[in-house]
């Protein structure tokens, strides 16, 4: 977790995904990439009306000028809480694909919801599922950057959750844990090991003690079940799989990720 990328939706404020990530930089020591997405103006107004066109396109072309003019007021930011390398780059594009091409060369993803979270402007899902790295979401409301001491694992051995736990190492070693172990699924069809993988020692292995609780119910019911019991375990942070799938132009979540990604009030860890 050395090469931190966030999502910075507004240059002009210190948004809760980069006052989170800036400050877990300076805490692991890593280096920290600040990422600024300018829509194209043909998203922002219709070409049949060329003078509006034109208004957008100079628009458009000072914002990003600002946009990128940011970059020293970010840098020092980031050297005054401790950082000890960071970058600011600006794309004009959809967020989405810009932090998909960044995300090649980083450890970890830091996003956040936007004030007026409509489900329109501003795909968490989709980013989640197209980076493929691990990815932090913040809660709705505002939280404050703090090393974590207890850890909530949503565990039902697929391999989503095994990526979100060997991503999570570097959190969870000298943590305590809990791993809220979910009705498993075999997806490994044809393949029998001896002895078979057994989560509690791999984490014990990697120098991880984590509490078990079996978790039930419902399958509607999966996610509010593993908040609850994250919640009563006073976990600061929770790591699941992002369970999901692309289905022609849309990305979609699981109904558990969904849900614990909605009603969170604590930071989540996700890996696709």
């Amino acid at each position: 977790m050395k090469d931190i990328l966030i999502h910075v939706r507004d240059f002009e404020k210190r948004t809760p995904a980069a006052n989170f990530g800036v400050r877990l930089a300076a805490t692991l020591g890593g280096t920290v990439t600040g990422v600024y997405a300018c829509p194209r103006p043909l998203y922002i107004a219709p070409a049949y009306e060329p003078e509006l066109m034109t208004e957008s396109i100079r628009n458009a072309r000072e914002w990003v000028k600002t946009a990128v003019q940011s970059k020293q007021s970010f840098l020092a930011w980031t050297t005054s809480l401790g950082v000890p390398q960071a970058e600011w780059l600006v794309a004009e594009g959809p967020a989405g694909d810009a932090l998909a091409q960044a995300a090649t060369r980083h450890d970890l993803l830091i996003l956040d919801h936007p004030e007026n979270d409509d489900g329109s402007a501003w795909d968490i899902p989709g980013v989640i599922l197209k980076t493929g790295v691990p990815c932090i979401v913040l809660p709705h409301h505002s939280v404050h950057y703090t090393p974590f001491e207890r850890i909530a694992i949503g565990w039902n051995g697929s391999p989503e959750a095994m990526r979100a736990v060997h991503a999570a190492l570097p959190f969870l070693q000298g943590k305590r844990a809990l791993l809220l172990w979910g009705e498993e699924r075999d997806l490994y069809h044809g393949v029998d090991w001896d002895p078979p993988f057994n989560i509690l020692e791999y984490l014990r292995s990697h120098g991880v003690t984590a509490e078990e609780h079996f978790v039930t119910g419902k399958h509607d019911d999966v996610g509010a079940v593993l908040l609850e019991e994250a919640m009563k375990f006073g976990a600061e942070l929770f790591v699941m799989g992002a369970y999901g799938r692309s289905r022609f132009s849309e990305w979609m979540l699981g109904g558990a990720t969904r849900h614990v990604l909605t009603w969170a009030d604590i930071p989540v860890f996700l890996r696709h």
